[in-house]
């Protein structure tokens, strides 16, 4: 126990925490791609199809992180 805490912090407790901020982290960036693909829809026709690459690209690199935040965990 710490002076400034009156309890302990289980390894139990550390491990619900981190669990609850990666998929807090999780939701954020879905959200994120989601607001990406909201704004960049209907725009593909008037840029350059490199443009399109790019956002598809990005796209698919939030989503890999965000999966990655949780694989392999309870």
């Amino acid at each position: 126990m710490h002076e400034n805490h009156p309890f302990e912090v289980t390894e139990e407790m550390r491990q619900a925490m981190d669990s609850a901020r990666r998929q807090g982290l999780q939701a954020d960036l879905r959200t994120l791609a989601a607001r990406i693909h909201a704004e960049a829809e209907g725009r593909y026709d008037s840029e350059p199809s490199d443009w399109q690459a790019g956002v598809e690209w990005t796209l698919l690199y939030i989503e890999n992180i965000a999966s990655g935040l949780t694989e392999g965990r309870s």
